[in-house]
């Protein structure tokens, strides 16, 4: 039996590297991703952060840095008390050219069976990718509240 996991894969019409820069540039993040800024030099075994109104949600370590094709992750959730006990997971951006497309491919794997965590990131990732493919593509973002990223997620 396979091991849960979250998959999305999205093509969007951009460069690889306007890609891979608004996955790891806080200036695009905070635009797409509801505020949040990332913290990180992009190296191998450098610590990585996402920061939301200056409060680390998320932590972990670069894994895989292998600019504008691959960028993996660890992510350890530290806001909720309900999700903090679950193990450490990873996330990996695959990107690659389609034409005058980029695919890009969001994994995020390591979930524990019957975890809660896994909910909360099959809410969130969906909400986060979409605006940023608007935003890339239009320049203007979608509008989706941030109360969509812990939907289906009782967060007190």
């Amino acid at each position: 039996m396979s091991k849960p996991q979250f998959v999305y894969v999205s093509y969007i019409e951009t460069t690889p590297e306007k890609l891979w820069e608004a996955l790891t540039s806080s200036a695009f993040t905070r635009q797409y991703w509801f505020g949040a800024e990332v913290k990180s030099d992009w190296k191998v075994g450098s610590p990585f952060a996402l920061l939301l109104d200056g409060e680390v949600t998320d932590s972990g370590e670069i894994l895989e840095a292998d600019p504008p094709r691959r960028l993996s992750y660890s992510f350890k959730h530290h806001k909720f008390e309900e999700l903090r006990g679950e193990p450490t997971s990873r996330v990996l951006f695959t990107i690659e050219p389609f034409g005058p497309l980029v695919r890009l491919t969001v994994l995020h794997d390591g979930f524990v069976e019957g975890g809660k965590y896994l909910g909360a990131v099959s809410n969130g990732w969906p909400a986060i990718l979409s605006q940023l493919k608007s935003l890339l593509e239009t320049g203007k973002l979608l509008g989706i509240p941030r109360a969509a990223l812990n939907k289906g997620f009782d967060a007190k």
